[in-house]
């Protein structure tokens, strides 16, 4: 059984084997993108936030393994299932250096495919820490408790639920009407809203609120939290 509509992006630039691992694993219930190049994997996984990425290493101009170094520098936290036609034992220490979580050497079985990626999401889909950390500020999610510098900072309820919100989807771009939707559980409202309480909780958590670090505003769009 798949682990339920999981986002994955498949990053290889062999037509046959990016068609095939598109058409297997959207069979299998995941949302799958691809991209042929790693500058278009960048961009990709910077909008979707994919909770797992296939990446080929064999790629023109930026290798696989630029990309995840890349990925992982920026914070990117998914799983990675490196693909390489090139089974050197060095190789593969290199990936898992760099970040990666599984490593498979072509040609390869299907159905191990699919067995590795289960298992990685799995590991990464893994119940959430109780505290949710960046820069000086601690989120206690079990006490719903925020500390700055180590002085807590008084939230109201929807205050903690989008801030908790914002940073379990670090690194997506999200639209003002999806955080109505799923922080204040209604489809309708107005965009405002949100506007008005990113606003306060940059006032409560931002060293320098007027050019935020962490709560960053997608002109037109809506909003992105870096950690």
């Amino acid at each position: 059984m798949t682990v339920t509509r999981a986002r994955i992006l498949v990053v290889e630039d062999d037509a046959s084997i990016r068609a095939g691992l598109e058409l297997n694993l959207g069979a299998e219930g995941y949302e799958v993108a691809a991209a042929v190049t790693g500058e278009q994997a960048l961009e990709i996984a910077k909008g979707s936030s994919p909770e797992l990425i296939i990446l080929d290493i064999m790629l023109p101009k930026m290798s696989g393994f630029d990309v995840l170094e890349r990925l992982r520098r920026d914070g990117w936290t998914g799983g990675v299932v490196v693909l390489s036609a090139r089974g050197h034992e060095l190789d593969k220490v290199t990936g898992l250096q760099l970040g990666a979580d599984d490593y498979l050497t072509k040609p390869f079985g299907l159905s191990e495919l699919l067995a590795r990626v289960a298992a990685v999401l799995r590991r990464t889909r893994a119940p959430a820490a109780d505290c949710i950390r960046f820069s000086d500020v601690e989120v206690d999610l079990r006490r719903r408790e925020v500390r700055k510098a180590s002085a807590v900072v008084p939230m109201t309820k929807l205050e903690f639920d989008l801030l908790v919100y914002l940073a379990r989807n670090a690194g997506r771009t999200l639209e003002r009407a999806q955080i109505l939707r799923e922080v204040w559980q209604q489809a309708a409202g107005t965009g405002r809203t949100v506007d008005n309480f990113v606003a306060q909780l940059r006032q409560k958590l931002e060293d320098d609120p007027d050019s935020p670090r962490h709560l960053v505003t997608l002109r037109g769009v809506g909003y992105r939290f870096d950690p």
